[in-house]
């Protein structure tokens, strides 16, 4: 374990998760291979269709359950720091109702909110009694303010993100399809730093207007919209995410008014974010900006999600989200404006509320580039 490795996942986590779970009258948390359990162990489990689960009593020690062939891999992960029991099984035995028996009668568990069906059912089977819930309840205030080494993961994973973007220009030519392009990227994501890669959007002309699209055979026209929206996570576990529009050539004159109004828009949401401000005050903020300008009907979706060990985690940025913010909590800011069949575009930086008020974790410029 680095010293970056040992601030991300510290050993009072554990503890405090049991804290949280008393206070929330939960009698055992479940936690089964993915972000929750990488946020309070520090370890990556393998999602294997045998069990692997950290079970966090509210009363008594946390014990982790594994198969035995991954037990070496347990053992040498960060979560041996906790000072956890780790109970194997074999092949032959029944994980769950080995589960069962160590924690007892309880009314309620809260099961990871990752947890695949098959296992929810079995853990349901051999504790029937028990009402299911999701341990994210528990783990949310927790995974959603930042300590100060997330935040800088976050930042690490900010710089590496925009280090790509800055390669974009180079990449983008007409006559190249978005899958030519978006193959140059994953592999620019990796070179950078992640580990892996989780999104290449390459969206253009038409494309554009879609804010989730997949990349196509699409040969890149001149004069198009590209919208470009990438992230990856890197070796600490935590996720980059950042949008930049591009266009190959002068852009259409309405392209290039509305994009100036959208990056009005983002600025403004920036300058929203401060400690007490409401998540749907920094929505309405963009919000407010695009639908005076008339695309208002264009805006189709929040303006941002949380991020940290997934990419979408809470707080979400979205009208109806009453939560303020503290400082600590991660999210994006990306609203977009998006015309059917014609174009669309979108900016997106990952942004810190802080004491006083919000620091940018991507530094690329805003102002569409025309390459």
């Amino acid at each position: 374990m680095t010293a970056t490795s040992l601030d991300l996942y510290p050993v009072t986590r554990l503890a405090a998760l049991r804290e949280a779970t008393a206070a929330a009258g939960i009698g055992a948390l479940l936690l089964t291979p993915g972000p929750d359990l990488r946020y309070v162990t520090g370890y990556e489990a393998l999602p294997l269709e045998r069990l692997t689960c950290l079970v966090v009593p509210a009363a008594g020690e946390a014990f982790m359950v594994v198969p035995r062939l991954e037990l070496p891999a347990a053992e040498h992960s960060p979560a041996a720091r906790l000072g956890v029991e780790f109970v194997p099984w074999d092949e032959t035995d029944d994980p769950y109702a080995l589960v069962a028996r160590r924690i007892g009668p309880v009314a309620d568990v809260g099961l990871a909110d990752r947890m695949w069906a098959m296992q929810s059912l079995r853990f349901r089977d051999v504790l029937p009694e028990a009402r299911q819930l999701l341990a994210g309840s528990v783990l949310r205030d927790l995974r959603m303010t930042k300590s100060p080494a997330e935040v800088d993961a976050l930042r690490e994973a900010g710089a590496a993100i925009d280090a790509v973007h800055a390669l974009v220009p180079g990449l983008l030519k007409a006559g190249r399809t978005e899958r030519e392009v978006g193959r140059d990227i994953a592999e620019a994501i990796v070179a950078a730093g992640h580990e892996t890669v989780d999104f290449v959007i390459v969206a253009s002309g038409p494309n554009g207007a879609s804010p989730h699209h997949e990349l196509s055979q699409r040969v890149i026209q001149a004069g198009d919209p590209v919208v470009v929206d990438i992230g990856g996570r890197m070796p600490s576990g935590y996720c980059s995410d950042s949008t930049r529009t591009y266009s190959v050539g002068e852009p259409p004159a309405d392209f290039a008014a509305y994009y100036e109004i959208l990056r009005r828009a983002q600025d403004a949401a920036c300058a929203a974010v401060r400690p007490g401000v409401s998540c749907e005050s920094v929505d309405a903020a963009a919000r407010e900006v695009i639908t005076e300008a008339g695309y208002g009907e264009y805006f189709i979706h929040r303006t941002g999600h949380g991020i940290g060990l997934e990419t979408h985690e809470e707080p979400y940025i979205v009208a109806g989200n009453t939560e303020p913010l503290v400082p600590g909590h991660a999210f994006s800011v990306e609203p977009g404006v998006y015309l059917p069949g014609r174009h669309g575009a979108r900016i997106e930086d990952i942004v810190v509320c802080t004491p006083s008020g919000a620091e940018r974790l991507n530094v690329r410029p805003r102002e569409l580039v025309v390459v």
